[in-house]
């Protein structure tokens, strides 16, 4: 086949080949379609390790590049905790863990009820993972919970009525390593923990200087970016943290902070960026999806970076980052001089920040333990009121029924009166 047809161009010319010009004019298009798809789609992990037996905490772990991570691990025979704002019950949390289980021939996948819009939630699950004796084992806590709140979009707040990019992005993380920090430091010697923060490039637009001591403290217009520049301060911070802590049993920190950026990915966060919350800025996002499938991401190739800090041994308990900082990740690369790093690594911000984070917790949850005591105490108060008015009704039931029955009695012939005896 190939010979007859070889001889006919070579004979006859190009133009004996039926629909030749179109395929040899289509052909380099293609070519660069798909070198372009690779360029954008970044670079892949090439590390592997054994994830048998290992725990893993994930936040965000039902939808995106957190879905994808989630599935990656599990598929590797990893324990998998999902913190969800799901109920149990709910039948897309169920549907959605036995379809992963079945997926990735792993049962040791589980869900727990951490709503990060409450700082109640939080501290409630926390604390319950802490207290416990021997510890429990965690090796990983991978943070890919994220919310963004576009430009025409429905502005709405926390349980605890916090700036929802500051309270979900920043603030929940804080609280709960803040809470896990001792299950995190009474791991063995020689188990290898781990915990990677994912962030993005918005951070570059960050502000941390104007924040304010109230419930949206950021600065406006700057919200998300200042919340990921937060969180990055934040890691850098928690990795110095726990280096200073000494162990009872004379040994180094075996805990790794890591910082993950993702690049450019298709998650329902960035869609909601690109259509700005709007219906007609959804329409044009679906008519360039074309553009976007070539562009961004697929949340699988934006879970590279998160594989990479997972897997790769050079970034376990036996190495560390710039400084003796947390290590910054982008395509699956570590990027020890990445912008505006020596402002993530300022001791002073990250005081400022860690002690500012510490007072606006404790003051919410002031708050919102006097708002529970105020709702229970209005809750009782109804439940005895009701008590109360059934008490009173059935006392005037039984007063109404004796009046009747005596008024019965009166209306009755007595068996020895003088009407009866005339009767008879």
């Amino acid at each position: 086949m190939p010979i007859p047809l070889l001889a006919d161009i070579l004979f006859k010319g190009i133009n004996s080949i039926p629909y030749a010009i179109p395929i040899l004019t289509t052909i380099p298009w293609l070519i660069a379609l798909v070198l372009l798809k690779l360029y954008f789609g970044g670079a892949s992990n090439t590390s592997e390790r054994l994830m048998h037996s290992k725990v893993i905490m994930i936040t965000g772990g039902t939808s995106g590049i957190g879905a994808a991570v989630t599935e990656s691990l599990a598929s590797r025979g990893a324990q998998i905790i999902l913190l969800t704002h799901y109920t149990p019950s709910d039948p897309f949390l169920v549907e959605y863990v036995d379809d992963l289980r079945a997926k990735t021939k792993n049962e040791l996948i589980y869900a727990e009820q951490v709503d990060l819009s409450s700082l109640q939630s939080i501290r409630i699950f926390a604390t319950k993972w802490v207290d416990n004796s021997p510890p429990r084992r965690l090796d990983m806590v991978i943070l890919c919970a994220d919310t963004l709140t576009p430009r025409f979009g429905i502005t709405a707040e926390t349980q605890d009525q916090v700036e929802p990019n500051w309270g979900i992005n920043y603030l929940a993380n804080f609280h709960l390593l803040s809470i896990l920090s001792p299950a995190l430091r009474a791991q063995p010697p020689d188990r290898d923990v781990r915990i990677i923060f994912g962030t993005c490039s918005s951070y570059l637009g960050g502000d941390l200087k104007p924040l304010k001591d109230t419930k949206t403290p950021l600065p406006k217009g700057k919200e998300y970016g200042t919340s990921k520049l937060a969180s990055m301060v934040f890691a850098v911070a928690f990795q110095k943290h726990l280096d200073a802590y000494k162990r009872p049993d004379k040994q180094p920190n075996n805990a790794r902070v890591l910082i993950v950026d993702p690049g450019y990915t298709r998650t329902p966060g960035m869609r909601r960026w690109l259509s700005m919350g709007s219906l007609s800025g959804l329409a044009i996002y679906l008519c360039m999806w074309p553009l976007w499938w070539l562009v961004l991401k697929s949340p699988l190739q934006g879970a590279q970076g998160f594989l990479r800090a997972v897997m790769e041994a050079e970034f376990g308990w036996g190495g560390i980052g710039k400084n003796g900082s947390a290590r910054f990740i982008k395509e699956c690369k570590e990027m020890p001089n990445f912008l505006r790093g020596d402002e993530v690594r300022d001791e002073g911000v990250a005081k400022q920040l860690w002690e500012f984070s510490e007072k606006q917790i404790e003051t919410l949850e002031k708050e919102g333990a006097v708002l529970r005591a105020l709702a229970k105490k209005l809750e009782e108060e109804k439940v005895n009121g009701k008590d109360n008015l059934g008490g009173k009704v059935d006392s005037a039931k039984g007063k109404g029924d004796a009046k009747s029955k005596g008024t019965e009695s009166h209306g009755k012939k007595a068996p020895g009166s003088r009407r009866s005896r005339k009767a008879d």
